[in-house]
């Protein structure tokens, strides 16, 4: 047997889009958001961010030097970037919730982003300790892949912001380190 791959998922800090339930674009985090970010931590051999901003930066105040990772994007919410869940229509919403191929924003579909961040947990390997600074969808994903859950428990899945989630590769399958 080869070796245990420890992987760290870390939630980046809170928006001002997330505390008013808009959806994001590429914002900065929140002076809340900077506030909730703990002292620099132990990141791990591999250590890696998404490309938007708000992951960028908490990375940065956690003291990680990490390498952008696009996989890790936040999911496209396409047209529904900056509005508000009330600004968007009902039924469209609706939709969205509870058809994970669905979506009508035009950007990624629930069942895209788990085929993506299944696409790049796989392509992960050896035994390198690896933080990773991504979004709460990306984490959803993540979970999904590693239990084998169906894409309908996505939004059963509730990833607070700075929260870690502890993952091991053992062979080819994945754990949930609680």
């Amino acid at each position: 047997m080869t070796g245990v791959l420890r992987l760290t998922l870390i939630s980046h800090a809170m928006t001002e889009a997330m505390a008013v339930a808009r959806f994001p674009g590429d914002e900065p985090l929140s002076d809340v958001g900077r506030r909730q970010v703990p002292a620099p931590i132990e990141g791990g051999a591999r250590q890696l961010v998404a490309p938007e901003r708000r992951a960028q930066q908490t990375a940065q105040l956690l003291g990680l030097r990490a390498t952008t990772e696009p996989r890790l994007a936040d999911l496209d919410y396409g047209c529904w970037r900056g509005q508000t869940l009330h600004e968007v229509p009902p039924a469209e919403l609706q939709l969205w919730l509870t058809e994970p191929a669905a979506a009508p924003h035009g950007g990624e579909s629930i069942g895209d982003l788990v085929e993506r961040v299944a696409g790049w947990m796989n392509s992960l390997s050896g035994a390198t300790p690896t933080s990773a600074v991504t979004h709460p969808a990306v984490i959803r994903a993540a979970l999904l892949v590693a239990l084998h859950a169906p894409l309908e428990a996505f939004w059963r899945i509730d990833v607070a912001p700075v929260s870690r989630t502890v993952l091991h590769l053992r062979g080819q399958c994945w754990t949930l380190r609680l």
